[in-house]
């Protein structure tokens, strides 16, 4: 091998790995606030991936979810819910939002209607 293969190499593994890291590193969890009506409430952006991926939330308490779609991606227009049996459009460049009541503890995920993008909700007492 010379020089330029091992440079080539070098940047390809190290390309690999960002990657890697971006789509399935660690995510920073989001605690859901409280309005002054009572519900909990998170506003997640929508532009290539959920910002953010992960939401806390208390159980029994009603959970609001505002998906602000900024983008066209026709893999972005559905966002659903298995656990919940809720599935929503989400029109482009506009909130949509999702209100459900988490009623059990534990991880709950929401995905794009390709099931590419990713994201949960982690239910706490």
């Amino acid at each position: 091998m010379d020089l330029t293969q091992i440079i080539v190499t070098v940047l390809g593994l190290a390309l690999i790995g960002a990657i890697l890291l971006f789509f399935f590193g660690p995510r920073q969890a989001v605690v859901a606030g409280e309005t002054a009506a009572g519900p909990q409430e998170v506003e997640i952006l929508v532009q290539g991936g959920y910002s953010p991926a992960v939401v806390k939330a208390k159980r029994g308490r009603p959970l609001r979810l505002r998906f602000n779609r900024q983008e066209e991606a026709g893999c972005s227009d559905v966002v659903v819910f298995p656990d919940f049996g809720i599935r929503r459009d989400l029109p482009a460049f506009r909130t949509t939002l999702v209100e459900l009541v988490p009623d059990r503890t534990g991880e709950f995920t929401f995905v794009c209607g390709m099931n590419m993008l990713r994201g949960k909700i982690i239910v706490t007492d």
